[in-house]
């Protein structure tokens, strides 16, 4: 009989993928180092894109972080030189995907088929409503002819009767491109967003939240973003907190709801990094009261259409004055909750996010290798 590996023994070593320098992997390796564990080696993007690949032990556990917040990273990945240019996100997604599959050996903690549609709007919106989870209304859910420009984005609106709708850059992150447009009966049209434009029609990510009233200027926008590919939502009214419309990042580490941050804005975007706030806990379980367990529940349904990842980040919408809930989006990368730590009865009470995932990553990879037989694994040989 032949032995079992010594990554099949839970003799693992800790590999991360990232940029070293950024404050994702320090402190992920210095959770690591206080859990009493050697500090995880780092493999570079860079030097993943560069040689074109990696290859890793058996017994190394490895766990992708993401290639934002590196120039010359975004540089190979996009094609851009200015970090705040918003176009260039198709070839990126190109690139990424890339770079992923080149990646071989070793126990994978982020799966590269889920990552593909973890990082395309469209599909991972398809899936999730594949698998009944409650998602907004949606014209460019896969398979359907990508939206060509202004024109053809206001005809699908039209069509499904979305009057507010959020417009996506289909591989976009942190509401970099977003807009959310509003249409009226009389021909008006309003677009609140991030993005700044220049002389040249180059859009830009700012952190100011501003407002486009007029048709060209915002035809201008979605024409220049389309070839990126785009995704059209509805525009669901969100439960507001304290005074202000409210959302919340869900984080799920092996199945399991373990941390959450709350976001209330003044404006449509509630990302932090625009002027959202965080808001309290306690409120945000007092407002859902006896719903909570369902908004918990419903997190985990989402993060259970990727089950061979093992941790990913889930924004739900709470509507209804906080009696129910829909699925924005799932983020392979969206453990990046500075000093929050597990929800109460979770597996994590008292955890960061990086000290859960160390936790509980060896026990839910011996699960998925038990669930899925090695021919079915989407893990590169």
């Amino acid at each position: 009989m032949t032995s079992p590996s010594p990554a099949r023994r839970g003799a693992y070593r800790w590999v991360v993928v990232g940029n070293g320098e950024s404050r994702r992997v320090r402190s992920f390796r210095a959770a690591a180092v206080a859990a009493g564990l050697p500090a995880p080696r780092v493999v570079e993007w860079l030097d993943v894109l560069r040689e074109g690949g990696h290859r890793f032990a058996d017994d190394e556990l490895v766990r992708l972080d993401s290639p934002g917040e590196h120039a010359e990273v975004d540089r190979i990945l996009r094609g851009v030189t200015d970090p705040t240019r918003v176009e260039g996100t198709a070839r990126w997604y190109a690139g990424f995907g890339a770079a992923v599959i080149s990646l071989h050996g070793g126990c994978r903690l982020d799966d590269p088929a889920e990552l593909a549609v973890l990082f395309d709007k469209r599909l991972c919106h398809a899936r999730l409503a594949a698998a009944g989870v409650p998602v907004p209304a949606s014209p460019t859910s896969c398979p359907v002819a990508p939206v060509r420009d202004w024109h053809d984005l206001r005809a699908r609106m039209r069509a499904t009767g979305l009057a507010r709708a959020f417009v996506k850059i289909a591989h976009g992150s942190s509401a970099s491109g977003v807009l959310a447009l509003e249409t009226h009966p009389a021909g008006g049209v309003r677009a609140t967003t991030s993005v700044e434009t220049t002389l040249s029609g180059a859009l830009h990510n700012s952190l100011r939240v501003r407002r486009y009233r007029t048709e060209s200027e915002i035809a201008a926008i979605v024409d220049r973003l389309a070839p990126d590919g785009l995704h059209i939502e509805q525009w669901v009214p969100k439960s507001s907190l304290q005074g202000r419309s409210c959302d919340l990042r869900i984080l799920v580490v092996a199945g399991r709801a373990t941390h959450m941050v709350a976001r209330r804005s003044a404006v449509p975007i509630t990302n932090l990094h625009l002027g959202g706030e965080r808001g309290d806990p306690a409120a945000v379980r007092a407002a859902a009261g006896e719903h909570w367990p369902a908004a918990l529940e419903l997190a985990e349904r989402a993060a259970a259409c990727f089950p061979r990842t093992l941790c990913v980040g889930v924004d739900l919408l709470p509507t209804a004055h906080w009696r129910e809930f829909v699925v924005a989006e799932v983020n392979a990368f969206g453990d990046l909750l500075p000093r929050i730590t597990g929800l109460p009865g979770s597996p994590a009470v008292g955890m960061d996010t990086y000290a859960a995932q160390i936790a509980a990553a060896a026990r839910w990879y011996g699960a998925v290798r038990t669930a899925f037989a090695p021919e079915d694994e989407h893990v590169p040989a």
